[in-house]
């Protein structure tokens, strides 16, 4: 990899020491909130029925699982290429590495989008307009644009940003959460321990979509040549940053299952937590928790941004994807900010949550999958890692990737075949790419 050089170069850059463990912490739960309770908690109850807070809970078991792998690696191989350089340990420079790692990317793309269409949702819900309106994409193309002005800015702001707004989103979501509980008189109408609706199919496929909650972690290891002393840092951000969400998902699906019947949620789906505000505080209460979901939502994407775009910064220093400056000024670190909010804005035009969210869980799990088989056949030795923690969760993987792909093929084939077809042309263009850059 190359060295970075001065303010004129063209190179990427990364300021070593300049993200501490706690705001390392607050800048994955950022990205985990804002995308998981919000965005994911009607769909999630749509798929798994009345057993919806056992699937947020399942989500973070094989998050945790998954996570076993992240904090190997990234103690022994630490760096702000994060996932693409996991990948290219495992793999080498290859053509399996720089597809792998743009399903990473795009994931973490389709995740921005999927807040962004969430944060037009909440909003529009102070007006009275519903989520079918053409303001929702347009309100979520403008957070994009906002998340890029602050992005520019740089890393501190970033940092204190994510910072303040984690403690404030893990505060509201936990007063929202339990004095929800207090009020129903926990009453669960919707959440049952023998719930005759719920498939087994529909509930693997509902932890599929919860694992979305929880894969703000990987931006964490994204940051591992900034982060201060990222050997011990980096893997405790991700134990702690899943903890935290974990313990707020359930219960905040208690509280909205405790408020809601199943078929309120559905009828909500897409803002069900300020649907949940109403009977348990009344219209000042579901006023609250829309402008908490717009700020928390707000945080979200900028903290991702911030991730996602360094991860394509690396991915270009090592030359395993191809870079044009399209006449921009700046370094690379600046041209992957723009590709990223150009992406981000095209998905949230084109796709509605459903299918946002769909797509990004194919691509997330199947990079996941990657990344397991990469230690145990390649680097399970220099990593230390446990043969067994490696195969359950390859075996989790794709028991709910199988699930969620059987379940949306039935009710929409359309984002199957576009999920498929994305795999397909990332890696056949990325073997292209390669063989050309080698002639």
């Amino acid at each position: 990899m190359r060295r970075p050089n001065d303010d004129n170069s063209q190179s990427s850059r990364y300021a070593r020491d300049s993200l501490t463990l706690v705001g390392a912490i607050s800048m994955g739960t950022g990205v985990m909130i804002g995308a998981g309770i919000f965005a994911l908690t009607g769909q999630v109850a749509e798929l798994a029925g009345s057993w919806f807070p056992l699937a947020f809970l399942a989500a973070a078991v094989v998050s945790g699982f998954s996570a076993y792998s992240y904090v190997k690696l990234s103690n022994t191989y630490p760096s702000a290429g994060g996932i693409a350089m996991f990948l290219e340990k495992a793999y080498g420079k290859t053509a399996i590495t720089a597809g792998f790692a743009l399903l990473m990317y795009f994931s973490m793309v389709i995740n921005e989008s999927l807040v962004a269409r969430t944060f037009g949702t909440y909003a529009l819900r102070l007006f009275d307009v519903g989520e079918e309106s053409l303001l929702v994409p347009a309100l979520g193309v403008g957070l994009l644009l906002i998340a890029f002005l602050v992005n520019i800015v740089g890393n501190r702001i970033i940092q204190t940003l994510s910072f303040v707004m984690a403690f404030l989103k893990i505060g509201g979501i936990a007063v929202f959460a339990i004095t929800g509980l207090w009020a129903s008189g926990l009453s669960f109408e919707s959440a049952s321990i023998a719930p005759r609706e719920t498939s087994a199919g529909g509930f693997l496929g509902a932890v599929a979509l919860g694992i979305l909650a929880y894969k703000g972690f990987t931006t964490i290891t994204n940051s591992g040549g900034e982060i201060v002393d990222p050997h011990r840092n980096v893997g405790r951000a991700i134990i702690w940053s899943i903890l935290i969400c974990g313990i707020v998902y359930l219960l905040v699906a208690l509280a909205v299952g405790s408020n809601l019947t199943l078929e309120e949620i559905a009828a909500a789906k897409n803002a069900s937590l300020a649907e949940a505000a109403r009977p348990a505080f009344g219209g000042a209460g579901e006023t609250f928790t829309i402008i908490f979901a717009i700020v928390a939502t707000v945080s979200g994407v900028i903290a991702s941004v911030f991730a996602v775009s360094r991860m394509l910064a690396m991915l270009t220093d090592m030359k395993l994807v191809p870079h044009s400056h399209f006449g921009m000024p700046g370094d690379i670190q600046k041209h992957t900010l723009v590709y990223t909010i150009v992406a981000a804005m095209l998905l949230t035009i084109l796709f509605d949550l459903s299918r946002i969210a769909a797509l990004g869980a194919i691509f997330y799990i199947v990079m996941d999958i990657a990344v397991h088989w990469g230690i145990l056949r390649h680097l399970r030795k220099e990593t230390g890692a446990s043969t067994p923690i490696l195969v359950t969760a390859i075996l989790l993987d794709v028991t709910v990737l199988g699930a969620l792909l059987v379940v949306r093929g039935g009710s929409d084939p359309i984002i199957i075949v576009v999920a498929l077809a994305g795999i397909a042309i990332l890696f056949l263009g990325e073997r292209l790419f390669l063989r050309l850059s080698r002639e």
